[in-house]
């Protein structure tokens, strides 16, 4: 269960810790119910141990969330208690798992993504994404890899209960984030290139697959805004609308987070939470043709504000990227997208250090090239052009 407090925890540190805490209702009268039920049967003894163990409620002051555990009763309580503004029982997430997976070797100095989004203009012009942090929360990362040769500023990674590690080195627990943080901000290689944003810097969270994901995406989403990140990649998500997180986005909104999420892989008609809510800026694929890649997600929902993702596409199909204990392969899907997207941002808030994620999403969606012969849906604002997206800064 989430429940989502009345008070932010803005600021984040022991008081904002405090503060959130505070309001939420004592952890051994959210259990009482479980023992209860337990006594009738009506919950298993395992489901009573993972809560135990989980240490559970976990409270993410930054995020001014509590992840708890709790039957019907509970969650009836939880919600009528006057520091609770909503709760909701919470979804399992699961990382956008590639169309398409294949060894590949660079043979050109730039991707065919870096070329069609003019990112050489922009290093030109000086701007590398220096100084910028962009949180990653993903399967992890491999730091050795020659790509990404300083480029991991912190890594952390979360147990399957929710807890952070207290000791973690960058790893990759599979070769998708190895993939996605490389083409955020991977150096060359022997001159050659597949980072957007090369100067700009991770941290990078494991908190996929497996385990309460939940409370471990939760958990690297608290660890980011504790240590003031301006852009968030995820290529992640819940299929479907799953409302749950609709609250979060908007908090990370308010610290000036700008949320880069994938839209998922599932095709027309489809999407992914939370790239699919209003306010995210949700990412779609396009092939080096600039024609919608026919797995990407697209979806019109009936609401008043932004009801179609998603926003914008970038480079999806065949990206060729680092590969955990070296070398390179080529991966298909909105995953391989995001972090295009997210390395563009980290150029322009090199250049505009002190545009909000709102100005940071209206340029991006202002400046796209559009995409003719196909339905509008299917690509929102079109293709990212993060050169004229700058000048409109």
């Amino acid at each position: 269960m989430l429940a989502f407090h009345r008070t932010d925890g803005v600021g984040g540190g022991a008081a904002a810790a405090t503060s959130v805490k505070a309001c939420f209702p004592d952890p051994a009268k959210l259990f009482m119910d479980l023992r209860t039920a337990r006594a009738t049967k009506a919950v298993s003894a395992s489901y009573v141990k993972r809560a135990a163990a989980a240490d559970a409620p976990i409270t993410y002051p930054n995020l001014g969330i509590t992840l708890g555990y709790a039957d019907a009763g509970g969650l009836k309580r939880i919600k009528s208690h006057p520091g609770i503004a909503a709760a909701y029982p919470a979804p399992l997430l699961q990382h956008i798992r590639p169309v398409r997976v294949a060894a590949a070797k660079l043979t050109q100095q730039y991707t065919w993504g870096l070329k069609r989004l003019n990112v050489p203009k922009l290093w030109a012009q000086g701007l590398t994404g220096k100084g910028v942090l962009v949180g990653h929360l993903d399967t992890g990362v491999d730091g050795k890899h020659p790509a990404l040769k300083g480029r991991i500023e912190d890594f952390a990674e979360w147990d399957f209960l929710g807890r952070k590690k207290p000791t973690a080195s960058p790893h990759d627990s599979a070769d998708h984030g190895t993939h996605t943080a490389a083409t955020i901000c991977g150096v060359a290689v022997k001159g050659q290139h597949v980072g957007v944003a090369p100067g700009a810097k991770l941290l990078s969270g494991l908190v996929i697959e497996g385990g309460n994901t939940t409370a471990r995406i939760l958990g690297g989403l608290e660890w980011l805004v504790a240590n003031d990140v301006r852009i968030v990649s995820m290529s992640l998500g819940y299929p479907g609308y799953e409302p749950v997180f609709r609250e979060l986005v908007k908090r990370l909104i308010s610290r000036n987070v700008l949320p880069v999420f994938a839209i998922g892989n599932e095709g027309p008609n489809t999407s992914r939470s939370p790239g699919n809510y209003p306010g995210t800026l949700a990412i779609g694929a396009v092939d080096d043709s600039d024609h919608t890649a026919a797995f990407s997600g697209s979806q019109h929902f009936k609401r008043k504000g932004d009801p179609d993702k998603p926003d914008v596409v970038a480079p999806g199909v065949d990206v060729i990227s680092a590969k955990p204990g070296g070398g390179y392969q080529s991966m298909d899907g909105t995953s391989m997208a995001t972090p295009h997207m997210a390395g563009a941002a980290a150029l322009l808030l090199e250049a505009k250090p002190q545009a909000t994620a709102q100005q940071l999403m209206d340029a991006f969606e202002k400046s796209c090239d559009a995409i003719t012969g196909e339905p509008a849906l299917r690509h929102g604002a079109g293709l990212i052009q993060p050169e004229r997206a700058l000048a409109l800064l």
